[in-house]
């Protein structure tokens, strides 16, 4: 445990310490205000449409985040020395992806800005705006565990980049292609889309369904990464 820590301070401090890291808060916060006040500005009072927009921007931002965690690692060789110290693969894997996780929770802390404004000039219901914020939580935590995935399967930061948006596409297109459909096959891919899991949590509900679907899905990519790093020990 100790040394899994070990890894997570490394990798904060390598987001505080690096421009790569403001450079992507302040995108992100940015992007954020623009997605915020432009409901406002067209009469909605509340943060759903915010929350749903999110999602657009952590396509953006997550994968620039994650791109770095084990290629380019394996790049410079540093991954090497890292994996002769007393670690497991697993420990490697965790560590990496709480520290991702834990500067992802920095920058939607920083958006507690707008919930505050809200609350100031009007009235909101605050239920849905905690559950919105567990929901963006979780839904970035699992972009941040596809980024893993596949940052562990190349040496390129620019390839784990453009893959990981790539992927993420897909896994939000997976919800419109399903509303565009009927039948079983339909109703499938439906369950498997990542975007409809955050519905609940924006209308203020926090089903046990979406919550494991979503620990499911992270628990999923870091196996298959710790498996993946296992694999190029042996190269």
């Amino acid at each position: 445990m100790r040394a899994t820590f070990a890894i997570v301070e490394r990798e904060l401090r390598a987001y505080f310490l690096s421009p790569v890291g403001y450079t992507m808060l302040t995108v992100f916060l940015l992007l954020s205000a623009v997605f915020f006040y432009l409901p406002l500005s067209l009469g909605e009072g509340s943060l759903r449409a915010f929350i749903y927009n999110v999602v657009i921007i952590l396509i953006i931002t997550l994968p620039a985040l994650t791109m770095r965690l084990i290629s380019e690692e394996r790049r410079t060789g540093t991954l090497e020395i890292l994996m002769t110290s007393p670690v497991t693969d697993a420990q490697v894997i965790v560590g990496k992806y709480l520290g991702s996780l834990g500067f992802y929770a920095v920058m939607l802390l920083a958006t507690l800005q707008f919930p505050i404004a809200l609350d100031i000039v009007s009235d909101p219901d605050r239920g849905p705006i905690f559950t919105g914020y567990l929901g963006l939580l979780l839904f970035g935590g699992t972009f941040v565990a596809v980024g893993l995935l596949i940052s562990t399967l190349t040496k390129s930061q620019v390839t784990a980049a453009f893959v990981t948006v790539g992927v993420l596409l897909l896994m939000l297109l997976l919800d419109w292609f399903s509303g565009s459909g009927s039948g079983w096959l339909s109703e499938v891919v439906n369950q498997v889309g990542m975007r409809r899991h955050l519905e609940n949590f924006a209308k203020g509900i926090v089903d046990t369904r979406d919550v494991l679907y979503y620990l499911s899905v992270i628990a999923l990519c870091l196996v298959l990464s710790t498996r993946a790093l296992a694999s190029w020990k042996w190269r």
